[in-house]
C-alpha cells in the first residue's frame, strides 16, 4: 500500500525502541521522501529494560542516560525533528491515572493537531505499559468529535493477534528504508545489540525475505468507538 499524505504525524509509545521495532521505515519514508513532520512523545527512558549491552557496557545506574542518548540517535536515524521525552517511569505507565495519560495525549493532540496517530493496538501489544499507552490514546481520540478525530494505527505483538483480529489492515513496503530502520535499531544497543548481529548476517547472506519484518511493517487500523470506557 502505498503512504497517505499526512498533515502531521503523532507517535505515542512508552519505551525507546519501540519505534524502532514498530513503524521506522514507515516513519523514515514519511519524514525522508515525503517531508512529513513527525513528533515522537516517548514515555519513559526505558530505564528498567532487562539488557545492559552485549557484552555489558551499561549499569542499572548509568542506563537511562544511555537510553536517552540511544532514543536521540534512533530519532535521527529516522528523520524525527521534534522528540518529547516526557519523563514517566518504566514499567509504572500501567499505575499511572487514567485521566491524567489521558490528558496527557489530549493536550498533544491539541498543540500539534496531528491527522494520523502511532501507538499499539489495545489488548494485544503484550507490556502492560503498552497497554495503558494505547488505551489513553484510544480514549482521547474517542472523547473527540468525530469529524476531527485523527486516524489511529495500531502495532500488534500478540501470538494470537491474527486469529482474533485477521490480518492487518494496512501493510507497507518499506524495503526501501530498510537500512535507516536498521540504523534506528542498532541506535538502542543497549537493548539491541545481540539481535542486530545476527540480523545484520543474515541480511549480508541474502537471507531476509521481501515480506519480512524489516521490509513490512503492518498496522491494524483502530476504532476508538470500539473501546468505550
Amino acid at each position: 500500500m502505498d503512504l497517505q499524505p499526512q498533515r502531521q504525524i503523532l507517535i505515542v509509545y512508552p519505551h525507546p525502541d519501540d519505534e524502532a521495532f514498530s513503524i521506522a521505515g514507515t516513519i523514515a519514508y514519511y519524514t525522508k521522501k515525503m517531508n512529513t513532520p513527525v513528533t515522537y512523545a516517548c514515555l519513559t527512558l526505558g530505564e528498567m529494560g532487562r539488557n545492559l549491552g552485549n557484552p555489558p557496557f551499561a549499569t542499572r545506574e548509568s542506563l537511562p542516560e544511555i537510553r536517552r542518548k540511544e532514543l536521540v540517535a534512533a530519532a535521527e536515524a529516522m528523520g524525527i525533528q521534534d522528540l518529547r521525552m516526557l519523563g514517566l517511569r518504566d514499567k509504572t505507565i500501567e499505575f499511572e491515572d487514567d485521566e491524567k495519560m489521558v490528558k496527557l495525549v489530549e493536550d498533544l493532540i491539541e498543540e500539534l493537531m496531528p491527522s494520523l496517530i502511532f501507538t499499539f493496538l489495545p489488548g494485544f501489544a503484550v507490556h502492560p505499559d503498552h497497554e495503558a499507552t494505547a488505551r489513553a490514546v484510544v480514549e482521547a481520540v474517542r472523547r473527540m468529535p468525530k469529524a476531527a478525530r485523527p486516524q489511529i494505527l495500531g502495532c500488534a505483538f500478540a501470538n494470537d493477534t491474527v486469529e482474533k483480529n485477521g490480518e492487518p489492515h494496512i501493510l507497507i513496503d518499506v524495503s526501501e528504508m530498510k537500512m535507516d530502520k536498521v540504523n534506528a535499531l542498532k541506535a538502542h544497543a543497549s537493548q539491541t545489540a545481540w539481535m542486530m548481529q545476527e540480523t545484520e548476517k543474515r541480511i549480508d547472506d541474502g537471507e531476509l525475505m521481501s515480506d519480512s519484518w524489516l521490509n513490512v511493517e503492518k498496522f491494524y487500523i483502530v476504532d476508538p468507538d470500539q473501546y468505550k470506557k
